[in-house]
This record gives C-alpha cells, sequence and structure tokens, in this order.
C-alpha cells in the first residue's frame, strides 16, 4: 500500500504541475549512453510495441510478478562468422529498468547478406542491453550488443500544425533514464524525444510530457513516431498522396504499434469541408492503411479545429466536430481529446498564430493521457 501510494502522489504533484503550466522533475534526467557493436536492427533507443499485457493481472503482487507483456524482437547482426545458424542471447536490465532480463539463451536464426537474422524474446520493460554471441569449438565467442532499447508502447502521430512542432515552448523528456524516445523518418534512428521532434519543424510539441506521465504508470518506456505536417489538410492524406504514403512507410517500419493519434481539422475549417466529407476522407484513409499493415490499430481522434488568429468559424470548426463525432461512432475510431477547450494563456503569442503556449502544450499532453489511458487498459491488448 505504500508504495502504491507514494507511485499515486507522485502522480498527483506531476499532473498539478503540468496543469499549472511547469514542468515537475523527479530527479535530474541522466544520460543515457548509447552503444551499438554489430547489431543493426534493433537500434539503440528503439521500442518495440509490446503484447501480452494484462491489465488486470499487471498489479505488484500478481504472483509471478506483474504481466506487463513481452516482444518477440527482430534481430539483425553482423558478426565474425558469416555462416552462423545458431546463437545465444541475453537480455541485461540496465540502471533502475522496469521488467528482466535472461540468462544466457539458444537462438536459431539464418545468415541473410552476412547478417544473422532471428527473433529473440523480450520481456515488456526496459531499458535493456540486448547481447548476442555464437561459439565454434573451444574459441572465444564472438559478440555483438545494442543498448538502450525497450518494450513498451509505440505510437504514431499524425496530422497538422498543433500535434507537428508548431508550438511554443521546446520542452524536454524528464524521465530521468530517457525512456520517451522518437524515431527520425530521415535518419532511420531513434532518440530521446526532446523537441524539436525529428522531421516536424523548429518548435516544441505536447509529445514529450505525454511520455513522462505514461512511462512511470505503465512501467515500460514510449516511442512516438511522428509524421505529422503543418497546414495540411485531410484530402492530402488521401491514399496515393505523399502524406499517406509517409504514414503508411511509418507504419510498416515500426512493424506493430498502439495506436494512431490523429491531431488535424482547421485546414478543414479553412477549405469549409462538410461534415460527411470529412467522414469519408478519414474512413477511406484508415480502411487503405489497415490493408497496408495488415492490421487495424485504433484512432483516437482529437478535436481540433481552432485557429485563433486565421479565422473564427464556429460553423466550420462545428462541422469537423459532428464529423470527429460521427467518426467515433464507427468500428476503429475513438475518442481522442477535445483541445478545443484550451483557450486563453493556452494559446501562444501572435507570432505562434496562437498555437498552445508552453502551459497549452502540458495541457493538451493531461488531455491526450485521459483519452489513451482506457485504450491501453483494454483488455483485449494483442496490437
Amino acid at each position: 500500500m505504500h508504495g502504491n501510494f507514494v507511485i499515486f502522489r507522485s502522480l498527483l504533484m506531476s499532473l498539478v504541475a503540468l496543469s499549472a503550466g511547469r514542468s515537475f522533475a523527479l530527479a535530474d534526467p541522466i544520460d543515457v549512453l548509447p552503444e551499438q557493436n554489430g547489431v543493426r536492427i534493433p537500434q539503440p533507443f528503439q521500442v518495440i510495441q509490446r503484447q501480452g499485457y494484462e491489465p488486470a493481472r499487471a498489479h505488484e503482487h500478481q504472483p509471478g510478478g506483474p504481466v506487463l507483456g513481452f516482444a518477440d524482437v527482430p534481430v539483425a547482426a553482423r558478426l565474425p562468422r558469416t555462416d552462423v545458424t545458431h546463437a545465444d542471447y541475453r537480455v541485461v536490465p540496465l540502471a533502475d529498468a522496469y521488467g528482466r532480463g535472461t540468462d544466457w539463451t539458444a537462438v536459431e536464426g539464418k545468415t541473410v547478406d552476412d547478417e544473422f537474422v532471428a527473433s529473440v524474446r523480450i520481456a515488456a520493460g526496459g531499458w535493456y542491453r540486448l547481447e548476442l554471441r555464437t561459439r565454434k569449438g573451444d574459441a572465444l565467442p564472438a559478440t555483438a550488443h545494442v543498448q538502450p532499447i525497450g518494450v513498451g508502447e509505440v505510437l504514431i502521430v499524425a496530422g497538422q500544425s498543433y500535434a507537428e512542432g508548431a508550438n511554443d515552448e521546446l520542452l524536454k523528456v524528464e524521465e530521468r533514464h530517457g525512456r520517451v524516445t522518437a524515431y527520425d523518418v530521415a535518419k532511420k534512428s531513434w532518440r530521446i524525444a526532446h523537441d524539436p521532434q525529428p522531421n516536424t519543424g523548429t518548435g516544441g510539441t505536447i509529445w514529450p510530457p505525454l511520455g513522462d506521465m505514461l512511462v512511470p504508470l505503465l512501467r515500460v518506456p514510449v516511442g512516438f513516431v511522428n509524421v505529422a505536417v503543418g497546414g495540411t489538410a485531410s484530402r492530402q492524406w488521401l491514399p496515393g498522396e505523399t502524406l499517406y504514403q509517409n504514414l503508411a512507410a511509418a507504419g510498416k517500419t515500426t512493424g506493430r504499434f498502439r495506436a494512431v493519434l490523429w491531431q488535424q481539422g482547421e485546414s478543414d475549417v479553412i477549405e469549409k469541408v462538410s461534415t460527411e466529407t470529412y467522414v469519408k476522407h478519414l474512413t477511406a484513409i484508415r480502411a487503405e492503411l489497415a490493408n497496408e499493415w495488415d492490421f487495424e490499430p485504433p484512432w483516437l481522434l482529437a478535436k481540433s479545429t481552432l485557429h485563433p488568429t486565421v479565422y473564427n468559424d464556429p460553423a466550420g470548426e462545428g462541422k469537423i466536430r459532428a464529423a470527429i463525432d460521427e467518426l467515433c461512432r464507427l468500428p476503429g475510431f475513438r475518442p481522442g481529446p477535445d483541445t478545443d477547450t484550451l483557450g486563453g494563456e493556452n494559446r501562444g503569442g501572435p507570432m505562434t498564430r496562437r498555437h498552445f503556449s508552453g502551459i497549452g502544450q502540458r495541457r493538451a499532453a493531461l488531455l491526450w493521457f485521459a483519452a489513451l489511458w482506457p485504450e491501453i487498459q483494454r483488455e483485449s491488448t494483442r496490437p
């Protein structure tokens, strides 16, 4: 009980601080130094989507330990021998890691283009160091390793400026081990998700504080893949368009992920898009992506229709808000946050077109947390 109270008190203090417009760090962040020797996949700071999470059995006194899930992680490593079909692997928890490691365990794979390719099972948690070794007779083993990696929750972000880097304050991940990361689509690598986010503009976002809230409660790392582009309308995300292709590629690169976080609508207000057309656009995008990804992740839809210095169009805004309501009654779509409720001090200065201020960014993250938490806690958690 005492441990749960401490966790609850820490979360409460963090949420109060976020809603007051300032961050609350429990400790100074600790730099996590990446290492990659011979292992190409997974990459340092990569988060792999877990499966098998059982919320009802995830408590600390669960017999056998909390059921936080696992992932079968693809591995590609260049080892001195080019004919490797068998190897050993182990998972070593780093400082204060969630989850659990493994002893040396045999794994069978194959050699592809001079790389040993296999799949290894890793418990949800992290940060971890993944080590591989091969042995031939009495010779010393050939080894390869990569750190830090984690198995947790992966979220794809799409939409326009409020989801992209168009907000006032550059926010930093405050989770003390940097277990909130972002995928750089251009560089094809992962890093700690400090603003500015990779490939999304030079401003601040709402994603670092969202990750900071999720990690200590889920007890796993969180990774974001953000392909949002400011000033874009829903028609620009339709199948065949470049933005659609970017989103499709992000999902394929990730493999599996928890959900799509969609924050878009302002450009459709400007273009006088009807409720019917917006619904038609989003259902077409989601259906085609489900075919390409070969699974159907839920889409959480934010109500994001305000652009205070560009227009004041309650009727047009209402059409997109009504479309979100209609979509959320269809299979595969879920209600995201209503960030249109954030006015006044939550909006930035005139030079930012009244995108979110620092306090607005943190409060938008809090609203996203409230929308995302029930989705992650659903009993059916196999993505």
